[in-house]
Parts: structure tokens; C-alpha cells; sequence
């Protein structure tokens, strides 16, 4: 299945093509609108030239931060995230030998691939959720127990990046978050 998040046919098929990108992008989806923030790997590729992990990891990190954070950004908080993404390259060179595909390809339980992307920098549980429910819903990663350990996010509707699959979707998506924010802000 061809992934279609970023809405940009060069960044979603990046994001469909290789593991790397796709858990990058979720990395970086964090107070920045989703599309865009899925779409950081494929600027990532335009101006450093390779997604290797080992690449990113081992490159300077003053000239990284500057490539990151270089107009149009790689992210808001551009020169933050590339510090972030280069540690995720790191774990992902060292623990997985550079195939980010292994932190999800390997575990035969819901709960040890959660346990996995929680460990990753910049994935805490919610993260670690939609993300889990991403690799279900969109590549068919559904091991023992997944539907368990995302919770709500595993359920049919849109939630999240999880259920973002054409500009439709992620106008739904969009439209659920403002409505949670909004009970948010009345309960408070």
C-alpha cells in the first residue's frame, strides 16, 4: 500500500520506499502539521543526499542542524529536530544495523514492538501508539496483541496519522483533533 500522508507524490513515495523516512516522519510529527512533518525525510534526501542512518548520524552536527533548519524547514524547530533525528540514526545504525524495518519486522508481540518505538528518541507512549497503529493499518504489521497496546488508535475512524491515507482522510484527522481540543479545553 502506498503510503500518502505527506501529500506530496516525491515524500510519500519516500515514505513508502523506506523504513527510515516513514519513522523519521513520524518522529518529527510533533507540533508541526502532519503533512509537513512527513515530508522532512524527502528534504532531508534533497539536500544531504542519502537517508543512510549512519550518514546522518555521523555527520557534523552544526552543518546538520543548519541543513535542517534551512528554509523551507525540515520542521519548526528545525535545528532541535535534526539533533533528534541524528540520534534516532544513531539507534537505528547501531541497534538495527541501518534497516529501520527490523524495529518492526522482528517483534512477534504488540507489546514488544511498542516496547521497541517507545525506546526510539522522541517517541513517548502516545507516539509509540499512533505508530504502531500506522504500521497495522497501512503496512500490515499486526502482531500478536497490537490492537491492544494502541488502544483507541487501532479502532476504525480518524484518530491520527494512523488513519491518514488521501487528503479526505487527513482533513477528517484534522477536524477530530479540533474537536478533542475543544473538549479538552471545556473540561478545563
Amino acid at each position: 500500500m502506498a503510503i500518502r500522508i505527506a501529500q506530496d507524490p516525491h515524500a510519500d513515495e519516500l515514505l513508502t520506499n523506506d523504513s527510515f523516512a516513514l519513522l523519521s516522519g513520524m518522529m518529527l510529527d510533533q507540533q508541526f502539521p502532519m503533512e509537513q512533518a512527513f515530508a522532512g525525510p524527502a528534504k532531508v534526501l534533497d539536500r544531504f543526499g542519502t537517508l543512510d542512518p549512519a550518514a546522518i548520524a555521523d555527520a557534523d552536527p552544526e552543518a546538520f542542524a543548519d541543513l535542517c533548519a534551512t528554509p523551507p524547514a525540515v520542521h519548526r524547530y528545525g535545528r532541535s529536530m535534526a539533533g533528534r533525528l541524528q540520534e534516532l540514526a544513531r539507534v537505528v545504525a547501531d541497534e538495527y544495523d541501518g534497516d529501520a524495518s527490523r524495529i518492526w519486522t522482528e517483534p512477534r508481540t504488540g507489546d514488544a514492538l511498542i516496547g521497541r518505538i517507545r525506546a526510539l528518541p522522541g517517541f513517548g507512549d502516545q507516539k509509540a501508539k499512533i505508530f504502531t497503529a500506522l504500521l497495522a493499518k497501512q503496512l500490515g504489521v499486526k502482531p500478536r496483541g497490537w490492537t491492544i497496546v494502541v488502544g483507541d488508535y487501532g479502532r476504525k475512524g480518524y484518530r491520527s496519522v494512523a488513519d491518514v491515507v488521501d487528503a479526505d482522510s487527513l482533513a477528517k484527522v484534522r477536524e477530530f483533533k479540533q474537536q478533542q481540543k475543544k473538549k479538552a479545553a471545556a473540561t478545563s
